[in-house]
C-alpha cells in the first residue's frame, strides 16, 4: 500500500525520487529502540549528520493490514478512510522530504504538515466521487481532534496547516472541482508542490 501511494503521488506531481519506501519503513521493534519521545501511529524519523540524512517511517501495521483487507481504491468508507489518511500522511512526508533533499531546498515541520494535508485532501477525492468534495473537506479538516500529548508549538503547527489546507482545498472545489476541471487541478497543484513555504502561503491567501 505505502508503495501504491509513493508512486501515485510521484506520478502526480511529476518527480521521481528514485528511492522506495517500503526500505525506510520501521516496525515498533526498531522505533522503540531509537528511543523517542512521542509515539504516534504515524512518524517519519529524520537524523542528519555529516551532511547525510536518515530516515524512518513508521505506520502502524494495524492500520496497514487493515488497508490490505479494505482496498481503498476500490472502496472508500467508514472502514479504511482513517488509515487510509495515516498512511496517505506518512508517504506524503516521506516523498516531499526526499524530494526537496535532493533539490538542496530545506524543509520546515509545517511545510511538511500542510503538503501533507493537502495531499489527503486530493488522494481521497481523486480515489472516490468529486461530487463529495465538500463533505470530504468537512470531515478532515472540521471532523477531526489533535492528539493530547502536542506541546503549544506542535499544536500551532497543526492547526495552521489544517487551516491553510481547508482554505485551499475550498479553492481548489470551487476552481475545478466543481466544473470537472480535474485535469487543470492537477496543473495547479503540481505548481503548488514546486512553491516554497512562504509561496505557498501567499498562494493560499491570492487563492
Amino acid at each position: 500500500m505505502l508503495a501504491r501511494l509513493q508512486r501515485g503521488l510521484e506520478r502526480m506531481y511529476r518527480i521521481d525520487t528514485e528511492l522506495s519506501v517500503d526500505d525506510f519503513v520501521i516496525d515498533t521493534g526498531a522505533r522503540r529502540e531509537l528511543g523517542v519521545a512521542r509515539a504516534p501511529r504515524e512518524q517519519l524519523l529524520v537524523s542528519q549528520e555529516d551532511g547525510e540524512m536518515s530516515l524512518g517511517l513508521f505506520v502502524d501495521e494495524r492500520a496497514l493490514s487493515n488497508l490490505e483487507r479494505h482496498d481503498p481504491t476500490r472502496r472508500l468508507d467508514d472502514r479504511n478512510l482513517g488509515d487510509f489518511l495515516l498512511a496517505v500522511e506518512g508517504v506524503s512526508h516521506f516523498v516531499y522530504l526526499t524530494w526537496r533533499a535532493q533539490n538542496d531546498h530545506r524543509v520546515t515541520a509545517l511545510e511538511l504538515e500542510l503538503q501533507a494535508e493537502v495531499d489527503k485532501y486530493v488522494t481521497c477525492l481523486l480515489c472516490g466521487d468529486t461530487s463529495r468534495s465538500a463533505e470530504l473537506r468537512r470531515r478532515l479538516f472540521e471532523q477531526f481532534s489533535f492528539e493530547p500529548d502536542l506541546d503549544d508549538e506542535e499544536l500551532v503547527r497543526y492547526r495552521t496547516a489544517n487551516s491553510n489546507a481547508q482554505r485551499y482545498s475550498a479553492s481548489l472545489e470551487r476552481r475545478f472541482v466543481q466544473a470537472g476541471r480535474i485535469a487543470d487541478m492537477l496543473g495547479e497543484l503540481r505548481r503548488f508542490y514546486r512553491l516554497p513555504l512562504d509561496g505557498k502561503l501567499d498562494h493560499i491567501r491570492a487563492a
